[in-house]
């Protein structure tokens, strides 16, 4: 069995159940979304640091991320915070489309190149204030968010198809919970999941600029 395969099936031992999200984690190469010297580390379950201040989320929370979005093959996504790429492309393996927004320009050019180089140039990567989403290409069916917000921020729900979820982590800067917003015919409709710890999202509707 692969380190990927071995990693897959830790993971559904943790905890994650969808079928289509074990199997997008076991399509995608990881060691392309983390810089060359740390590719031997690309499955460990934590954290990895990409450059710019910003990390590459743990395998297990982009597993959870993609599950709790409930994805089914159709949608339209939005991956705010796109780091390297990496959840990205694991969006790709189970949507239609998907549009990343990235704050940090050169982070954006890499998660570009890493996306083309592992197969994913359907993705779009967009550098700007995640916070803000992408209005032009909204409704989006699904948003996922890797970085910690203090509040959902308004500009991110609105742009959510009816019926549509956001995942994000909502706390303080250090600690958060996983959180899914789903968007209902009477308002938003919430529920926490798993406590987790991301990197601040940064923008004019995040942790400052």
């Amino acid at each position: 069995m692969s380190e990927q395969a071995r990693h897959v099936e830790l993971l559904r031992a943790r905890g994650i159940r969808d079928e289509r999200v074990l199997a997008a984690l076991g399509r995608v190469p990881r060691e392309l979304f983390v810089p060359p010297a740390l590719r031997e580390r690309a499955w460990e379950d934590g954290a990895l640091p990409i450059g710019e201040g910003q990390t590459i989320s743990q395998p297990y929370m982009v597993a959870a991320i993609a599950e709790a979005l409930e994805l089914t093959g159709p949608e339209r996504v939005l991956d705010v915070g796109a780091g390297s790429g990496y959840q990205a492309a694991v969006l790709a393996e189970l949507s239609a489309e998907v549009v990343a927004i990235e704050r940090v320009e050169e982070l954006a050019g890499r998660a570009r190149a890493n996306l083309v180089r592992a197969g994913y140039e359907r993705v779009e990567v967009l550098a700007g204030d995640g916070t803000l989403g992408v209005p032009e290409r909204a409704p989006f069916d699904a948003i996922a968010v890797a970085a910690a917000a203090p509040r959902v921020p308004p500009a991110l729900y609105e742009q959510l198809a009816p019926g549509g979820r956001l995942v994000l982590p909502v706390g303080s800067r250090r600690h958060q919970t996983l959180e899914v917003v789903e968007r209902g015919p009477h308002g938003p409709v919430r529920r926490a999941t798993v406590a987790c710890a991301f990197v601040p999202l940064i923008g004019s509707d995040g942790f400052g600029v």
